[in-house]
Formats: C-alpha cells, sequence, structure tokens
C-alpha cells in the first residue's frame, strides 16, 4: 500500500473510531447518568465493586482518570455513601478507597442494566466481531502506548 493510502487508512480509521466512540459514550452516559453519576464516577464504583478496596494513588490510573481528581470524585461518592476511605493497618500514609454496602447494591442493580446497555448499543458486531475488534483495537493501543514512551 503507498504511504498515502496508508495515511488515509490511517485517518479513515482514527474518525471512525472516534465517532463511534462518541456515541457509544453518549449512550453509556446517558444510562450513567439517570443514577444521578457521571462516567468517572461510575468507573471508581464499578472498579471498586469488582476488584476491592484500592489505594487511592492508584485508582486513577487504573478508571483514566488525572490523580488530582480523585479525591474530588472520592468525595462525591463519600457524600452519596457509596464509598468510604479507610488508612491502610500496615501504613497508615497509605488510603484505600471501599465500596460500602450501600454501594454494593447500588452496583448490583445498575451494572446488568448497564452492561445491557453497552450490549445493545454495540449490537450490530457479532459475539466474533466485538472479540475480534476488541483485539485489534488493544493491540492498536498498546502500541500507541509504547510510541508515547519513546
Amino acid at each position: 500500500m503507498p504511504l498515502k493510502d496508508n495515511h488515509a487508512a490511517s485517518l479513515d480509521l482514527y474518525i471512525a473510531l472516534n465517532r463511534a466512540s462518541q456515541w457509544i459514550n453518549a449512550h453509556a452516559d446517558r444510562d450513567i447518568k439517570q443514577y444521578g453519576l457521571n462516567r468517572t464516577e461510575f468507573g471508581v464504583l464499578e472498579l471498586l465493586h469488582h476488584k476491592g478496596p484500592q489505594p487511592l494513588q492508584q485508582i486513577g490510573g487504573k478508571v483514566l482518570m488525572s490523580s488530582g481528581n480523585i479525591t474530588y470524585v472520592i468525595d462525591k461518592l463519600e457524600q452519596k455513601q457509596l464509598v468510604r476511605r479507610n488508612a491502610s493497618t500496615e501504613d497508615r500514609r497509605l488510603i484505600y478507597a471501599e465500596i460500602t454496602d450501600q454501594g454494593k447494591q447500588f452496583m448490583s442493580q445498575a451494572f446488568p442494566n448497564h452492561a445491557e446497555v453497552i450490549d445493545t448499543v454495540l449490537g450490530a458486531l457479532t459475539p466474533e466481531e466485538k472479540a475480534t475488534m476488541s483485539a485489534l483495537l488493544k493491540k492498536a493501543g498498546k502500541f500507541a502506548q509504547e510510541e508515547w514512551s519513546k
């Protein structure tokens, strides 16, 4: 493939990927908004629900959020009684975020509905196409991450 054709294919893919992402996120955001949360809050709750207590310093990297916003998001989730902070018993400088019983109950109800929204919006793809697309996007993302580090 000539270089210009490869550039055009890359740009077409970039545009398609961004447009698809915007529409999929619009559906996800609309679903999350009905619970009085935003995408970041829901992402933190999902992480804590599925992975257990997490050090505040590590949450940002796991939900693709800057560390400066973690305190704000955890504060908001604490006000809603969905999350609590706990000091580590081994190192008092280390603070963990942990989902509360109320948060667990909320996620037990909200997450299956949210997963259904995502499944519905991706309904144009077969399970095989989803697996292929997921693998290809992970490959592209890993490569882009490695290129960033150069």
